[in-house]
């Protein structure tokens, strides 16, 4: 018999890799070769049915995000004297995250039953570049609706700034972005954000300090930057963040037109839709995209996994004229953006 979560772990450890984490790396690494023996390990993956790697339930995201939470909560000194900035041997490592994963299990628990969440901040790169480019088609005010919202930090993108190769975009922030950049860059315009709202099955209180513990649990140890970009976007977070099925949230947030540009986006959120759910979700908004006008356009904005690589797939699908953008690929952290957007583009100008 497979051992499930070894699989996922080192499944895990690549995209790790790949997102520039070497201390996530080697406890991927520890909890793979560990997997077959530790009893809570063992435990965890046969509670579990179905598929656990990063593809499904992300196990071994959710084993890391429990160890970190237990790092930035102060709740093991011991874990935390062996996590970065400090560098240990393996063996020491090891026999730290051991201990944790036996201690309290009541909170292993509780913590496992939740998907990670971890709302990247800097994704909101591909946001601020398709906004403005957004802006130069439309001088409309933007209303925004997020799915898959988590604690809102990305629908305040507007409030961000931005450095894309020679261009800069958004005023002075305490939460300022800076993506290795390919292509030209969009011009900066000025845009106006008349409303704003997201959703979530379970949405965070970025108000809350054990939420915020939960949100920099899932941020990786060695990559302190994402930390503080998370706690500056804190700062500012002033969205509300609904409760509830995306879809069903999406027909009601559909069913009478905003004056101005409504602009509907998600990013690496809609691959864990149900297939019923995403395409009941697409017919919603080409029927509401069927009714829109130039002084009430709809816009459909995609940061998603497509099976490509490098990265996910920005698309950009607009109403009305039914059109869709190819705006390129960007990583899915928002460390890189390679921009292909046309430079001009025949719209509702």
């Amino acid at each position: 018999m497979s051992n499930r979560l070894a699989i996922a772990c080192r499944d895990q450890a690549v995209h790790c890799d790949r997102l520039g984490s070497p201390f996530m790396v080697k406890l991927m690494g520890l909890l793979a070769d560990n997997s077959a023996t530790h009893p809570a390990l063992r435990s965890w993956e046969n509670q579990f049915s179905g598929d656990i790697s990063p593809a499904g339930i992300s196990l071994p995201l959710r084993i890391a995000g429990g160890l970190q939470y237990l790092v930035v909560a102060r709740k093991s000194t011991a874990l935390a004297a062996c996590y970065p900035p400090n560098e240990v041997p393996d063996a020491a490592l090891w026999d730290a995250v051991d201990t944790a994963l036996i201690s309290n299990p009541e909170f292993w628990n509780a913590w496992l039953e939740n998907a990670p969440q971890t709302n990247e901040v800097r994704r909101s790169v591909a946001l601020i570049a398709a906004a403005h480019y957004l802006a130069a088609q439309t001088t409309l005010p933007f209303h925004l609706s997020e799915l898959g919202a988590s604690a809102g930090l990305n629908l305040m993108f507007d409030q961000f700034s931005m450095q894309a190769g020679p261009n800069s975009f958004g005023d002075a922030s305490s939460v300022h972005l800076t993506p290795d950049w390919i292509g030209t860059p969009p011009e900066a315009r000025s845009i106006k954000v008349a409303s704003r709202r997201g959703v979530d099955l379970n949405p965070l209180d970025s108000q809350d300090p054990e939420t915020q513990l939960r949100l920099l649990a899932y941020l990786w140890a060695d990559q302190p930057e994402r930390a503080t970009l998370t706690k500056a976007a804190i700062a500012i977070q002033n969205a509300s963040v609904d409760q509830g099925d995306a879809i069903e949230w999406l027909e009601s947030r559909l069913s009478a037109p905003f004056d101005g540009l409504h602009l509907i986006y998600h990013t690496i959120a809609w691959q864990y839709f149900p297939e019923t759910a995403q395409a009941k979700g697409a017919s919603l908004i080409e029927s509401s995209g069927e009714s829109a006008t130039a002084d009430r356009p709809l816009a459909w904005l995609r940061m998603e996994n497509d099976g490509s690589s490098p990265g996910a797939a920005l698309t950009l699908r607009l109403w009305p004229g039914d059109l869709t953008v190819q705006l390129g690929r960007v990583d899915f952290h928002g460390r890189w953006m390679d921009w292909q957007a046309p430079q001009t583009l025949d719209w509702i100008r």
